[in-house]
């Protein structure tokens, strides 16, 4: 299998009838906002560098972010704070992202611990688990990867998770930095939601600090 042919498994996915009906629900009701949109409402597949020495992984796609748009980070809040800091990092060819756009990002992926919007952004324990089948694969193409960033708690125990390792010795904290068994290395921030940023608990300084670490770790 290779990343496109992954693509299209994931795209078709059907594994969780409570996520599919909330991101086709969602899709058919739409924001006000985006009314003339068809609105993705779908498993929202990676983006990225397919050789990626760094991976981000969050959580999962937003209701009227990516699931409208079906790509990571894209369309809400969080991609418009996280792609400006990818582009200050040297990481992305520009500072915004838009889907059908030309963006490329240079080393990294974007990816997510559950690939469908799930209501109020909370995935089940048995769907983070049903989703953890399309991490393995997914990650296991990324043959190259080097380090991963996990934004978030969620994200953080699902990569925990994919490991083998247990939560304890490798605890949540902003700006942790876990080495993996196999001298890989795993860093760990405040997901880029916008409870986060607006609150003031994740700043730009904040998050391009860890993202700089983890660009010079990759080796990018």
């Amino acid at each position: 299998m290779d990343l496109v042919r992954f693509r299209e498994e994931l795209t078709a996915c059907r594994l969780c009838p409570r996520l599919v009906a909330w991101r086709e629900e969602v899709g058919r009701t739409k924001r006000r906002a985006y009314r003339d949109w068809a609105y993705w409402a779908r498993p929202v597949p990676g983006f990225g560098d397919p050789r990626a020495r760094l991976v981000l992984f969050g959580l999962a796609p937003g209701a009227h972010g990516s699931n409208r748009t079906g790509r990571p980070f894209t369309g809400d809040a969080s991609g418009a704070f996280l792609y400006p800091l990818l582009y200050e990092a040297g990481l992305s060819s520009k500072p915004t992202s838009e889907p059908g756009d030309d963006l490329r990002l240079f080393g990294v992926y974007l990816t997510a611990a559950v690939r469908c919007a799930p209501p109020a952004n909370r995935p089940t324990r048995e769907e983070l688990l049903a989703c953890g089948a399309w991490t393995r694969a997914e990650l296991g193409l990324l043959r190259e990867a080097r380090v991963y960033l996990a934004l978030g708690r969620v994200a953080l125990e699902a990569l925990l998770d994919h490991f083998g390792l247990k939560k304890g010795p490798h605890p949540f904290a902003h700006g942790a930095h876990h080495l993996l068994p196999d001298g890989r290395h795993l860093l760990v921030s405040y997901h880029v939601s916008r409870q986060n940023t607006q609150t003031g608990r994740l700043t730009r300084g904040m998050f391009l600090e860890v993202l700089l670490r983890a660009k010079a770790l990759a080796g990018l």
